[in-house]
């Protein structure tokens, strides 16, 4: 189980806002945080906004882990260009990431089990770490076996996710093409996030 025993609707209401987007989240009729004192309101410091800020970006990819995180934000700023830019594309270049823009899987969650437990092809070879970095024009791919499981039928058709250009699917074929690093305005996020607000808290 590992670090994540808890359920990720919990993070919704712990760090206040519907990280998803999904309709089942509690948020959506309790908008306040858990707890006697989770209504009260207060206004954060800068180092609370900051902190915040991070743990919805981390949060949203599954819950990563702290060390890793910090590992993106480093090779974000090794690298030219915007920082935080540079870490929303590490972020969204990770598989499971992919897996879940591309809608194979309906949730992050199962996205990081489905790639560990060896369901996905990354140009015709089996991989199965949930954060491989992703290239662009790989071709990611569902295996024959598991392309009739019905938690794969069920999110290829669902209506509540839109899949963002800087990926191809082909959903008859499970197929998915990854185009391009793409920059925090073409993300889908269903909240608003603020990446550099993150890169201040590293800073």
């Amino acid at each position: 189980m590992g670090k994540r025993l808890a359920s990720k609707y919990k993070i919704d209401r712990r760090l206040g806002v519907n990280l998803w987007g999904r309709p089942k989240s509690p948020f959506n009729k309790r908008e306040y945080r858990p707890g006697e004192h989770g209504q009260r309101r207060r206004k954060p410091t800068d180092y609370g906004t900051q902190l915040m800020a991070k743990q919805k970006l981390k949060g949203y990819y599954g819950n990563i882990g702290e060390k890793q995180f910090r590992r993106y934000f480093d090779e974000a700023s090794r690298r030219k260009g915007n920082t935080a830019e540079n870490l929303i594309e590490l972020l969204e270049r990770r598989l499971d990431a992919v897996v879940y823009r591309a809608k194979f899987v309906p949730t992050v969650f199962a996205a990081r089990q489905f790639v560990n437990h060896g369901h996905v092809l990354v140009n015709g070879k089996r991989v199965n770490i949930s954060s491989y970095m992703v290239k662009d024009e790989d071709i990611i791919e569902v295996r024959q076996k598991s392309r009739q499981m019905i938690m794969v039928l069920e999110a290829s058709g669902s209506p509540e996710r839109e899949v963002p250009d800087y990926i191809e699917v082909d959903h008859n074929q499970m197929k998915a093409r990854f185009i391009r690093g793409p920059q925090l305005a073409d993300v889908p996020y269903p909240v608003h996030m603020e990446p550099n607000l993150v890169i201040e808290y590293y800073s």
